[in-house]
């Protein structure tokens, strides 16, 4: 059974940082396509990030993220990270990990002054 089990969330001020965390367990993460997507109270669904599979691993952010957000893969952890730099208010949302058929149950993200 595949799981994705995201963590990092936090209130942070604008301007701020946090490293987001989905650890796969289940299935071998380097060999599906997946990603990041948040959703706002009120709002739609938004994909912000994916990554295809090896050996291509091109990435896919949303021109909101662009240029702020990172993502990356760790095969030997079987882990997915969302670095958030220069967070907004805007970028308030429970953020989910999404892949291999299923998504994580999410990771709040406040960003406040």
């Amino acid at each position: 059974q595949v799981q994705l089990v995201e963590s990092g969330g936090g209130l942070v001020q604008p301007g701020g940082s946090l490293r987001l965390s989905c650890v796969v367990s289940g299935a071998t993460v380097e060999y599906y396509t997946i990603g990041w997507f948040r959703q706002a109270p009120g709002k739609e669904r938004e994909g912000v990030s994916r990554i295809s599979t090896t050996p291509d691993s091109a990435i896919w952010y949303a021109d909101s993220v662009k240029g702020r957000f990172t993502t990356s893969r760790d095969n030997a952890n079987n882990t997915l990270y969302l670095q958030m730099n220069d967070l907004r208010p805007e970028d308030t949302a429970v953020y989910y990990c999404q892949g291999i058929g299923t998504q994580g149950q999410g990771t709040q993200v406040t960003v406040s002054s």
